[in-house]
C-alpha cells in the first residue's frame, strides 16, 4: 500500500529529494572544513518565490550541524539582533555549561533596548553587558573548543529589518576581524539583497559570496519528480514523465506542485499516464500562479507590468523593438524597464534584442488577467496605451498599469 503524497508544495518545506543545488551545498561544506580563508563563510543566496532559498538554507544548516556546529536560525524582522543577544544564542549556549555559566554569572544584559535580569551571585565593580557581539563571541569560542562553530541564518531579508541586518552585519564582521569560527548565511528577493547591500553599514557584506538560484536541469528534475514517487510505492516514466518535467520548466517550486498534483491523479500499483501529468500540469500553473505570480507582480511598478504585459503577447522570446512599439515609447526609456525586470530575475536576455520570462507559466498568467487591450499591439503610440490603461484600470486594478507610463 502506498504511504502519503510525497511532495511538498509549501515554501520553506524541503523536499523529498533536493536537486540542482548539490554545488553550492558543496561548497559550503567544505568552507567548514577550509576555515577562515573561505569565501562561502559569507553567503547571499537570492532569487524568485520558489527558485528554493530556503531549502537551501535549511541545507545549509544540516551540514553544519552534522559537522557539530550549532546553528542560529532566523527570519529577518526588526528586533531580531535583540533576540539573537537576549534568546537565540544563549539557549545555544546551554549546551555548554562552563561557557553558559559563566557567561551569565553577575551579568545583566541590554540589547536594543530589550533588557535581560539576571540574579547575581558575586558583586562587581564594572559587570559586562552582554550584547549580541559579546554573546555571540562567547558562543563562537565555546563551539569552537568542542570543535565546532556558529553558523547563523537570516531569511526573508528584506527593508523592514533593515536597521538590524546592519547590526548583525557588523558584529559577523568583527567576528571575522578576529578569527572566530563563525559563518554567516543569508537569503531574500533579489531586489531586497539589493537593498541590503546598498545601504550604508553593510559594507562587509558586499564580499559576501552571491549564489543566485536559477532553473534546475530537466535531467534534475526527472528524478526529483520519479525517485520519490517510486520510493512511495508509484510509478512514472516515458511519455509521461517527460511531460511532467517539461512543464516544470526547472522551477523548483514547480517540481514539488506538480508531484503533488500527479499524486493525488494517479492511483495505487499504476502508472501516471501522460494525460495525468497534463492535468496536473494544469492544476500547478494555476497554484503558482496565486501563489508566486500575484505577490511578484504586486510589487512592481504599474509601468513594469505594463512591460510583461507587452511581452506576453508574443509565444517566444520579444524583440525589444516590438515592445517598444506597443508602449509607444523610445528605446532608452523601454531599456529602463528591461534592465530593472532584470535585476528583479523576471525576465532575461536569451539573445541580443529579445527578452523572455524566467518566471515558468508567466506569460499565460499575464494573458488571462491582464486587460485584453493591453496584450494587443496599439495602433499608435503613447495616447493609445494611456487611453487603453485608462479604460480598464477600474476591471484590472492589479495588473498592469493605471496611466501613461512614467519612469
Amino acid at each position: 500500500m502506498a504511504s502519503g503524497n510525497p511532495f511538498t508544495p509549501s515554501f520553506g518545506v524541503s523536499p523529498p529529494l533536493l536537486v540542482g543545488r548539490e554545488g553550492a551545498v558543496g561548497a559550503f561544506a567544505e568552507a567548514l572544513e577550509e576555515g577562515l580563508g573561505s569565501p562561502y563563510r559569507a553567503t547571499l543566496i537570492t532569487g524568485q518565490r520558489g527558485s528554493g532559498k530556503t531549502v537551501l538554507l535549511n541545507a545549509l544548516e544540516d551540514e553544519a550541524r552534522r559537522r557539530g556546529w550549532v546553528v542560529a536560525s532566523e527570519t529577518t524582522r526588526p528586533g531580531v539582533a535583540a533576540e539573537l543577544a537576549g534568546s537565540t544564542l544563549p539557549a545555544l549556549l546551554r549546551q555548554f555549561p562552563g561557557a553558559y555559566d559563566s557567561f551569565f554569572n553577575g551579568a545583566g544584559a541590554s540589547v536594543a533596548g530589550v533588557g535581560l535580569n539576571v540574579s547575581r551571585q558575586r558583586v562587581d565593580n564594572f559587570p559586562v553587558q552582554p550584547s549580541l557581539r559579546h554573546t555571540l563571541t562567547t558562543l563562537a569560542d565555546a563551539a569552537d573548543q568542542a570543535g565546532g562553530g556558529v553558523l547563523i541564518t537570516l531569511d526573508e531579508v528584506g527593508r523592514d529589518g533593515l536597521a538590524d541586518l546592519q547590526i548583525i552585519a557588523q558584529v559577523v564582521q568583527h567576528a571575522f576581524r578576529e578569527g572566530r569560527q563563525v559563518v554567516f548565511a543569508a537569503a531574500g528577493l533579489p531586489t531586497h539583497i539589493q537593498g541590503l547591500l546598498r545601504s550604508p553599514g553593510t559594507t562587509f557584506l558586499r564580499r559576501a559570496e552571491r549564489l543566485r538560484l536559477g532553473p534546475v536541469s530537466l535531467t534534475d528534475v526527472a528524478r526529483a519528480i520519479s525517485e520519490p514517487m517510486a520510493a512511495a510505492g508509484r510509478s512514472i516514466d516515458g511519455e509521461a514523465l517527460s511531460v511532467a518535467t517539461e512543464g516544470t520548466r526547472g522551477y523548483p517550486f514547480m517540481i514539488q506542485m506538480i508531484g503533488f498534483q500527479l499524486w493525488r491523479a494517479s492511483e495505487d500499483d499504476q502508472a501516471v499516464t501522460p494525460d495525468q501529468a497534463r492535468s496536473a500540469i494544469e492544476a500547478a500553473g494555476r497554484r503558482v500562479g496565486q501563489l508566486v505570480h500575484e505577490p511578484a507582480l504586486a510589487e512592481l511598478s504599474s509601468v513594469d507590468r505594463t512591460f510583461l504585459a507587452a511581452m506576453a503577447v508574443d509565444d517566444q522570446p520579444s524583440k525589444m523593438s516590438d515592445i517598444r512599439d506597443r508602449l509607444g515609447v523610445d528605446g532608452n526609456y523601454a531599456s529602463q524597464y528591461r534592465l530593472r525586470l532584470i535585476q528583479a530575475e523576471l525576465i532575461h536576455a536569451p539573445s541580443y534584442g529579445r527578452v523572455d520570462f524566467l518566471l515558468p507559466h508567466l506569460r499565460e498568467y499575464l494573458r488571462e488577467h491582464a486587460s485584453h487591450d493591453l496584450l494587443t499591439p496599439p495602433a499608435s503610440g503613447k495616447d493609445r496605451l494611456a487611453t487603453s490603461q485608462s479604460r480598464h484600470s477600474a476591471r484590472s486594478p492589479g495588473l498592469p498599469g493605471h496611466g501613461a507610463p512614467t519612469p
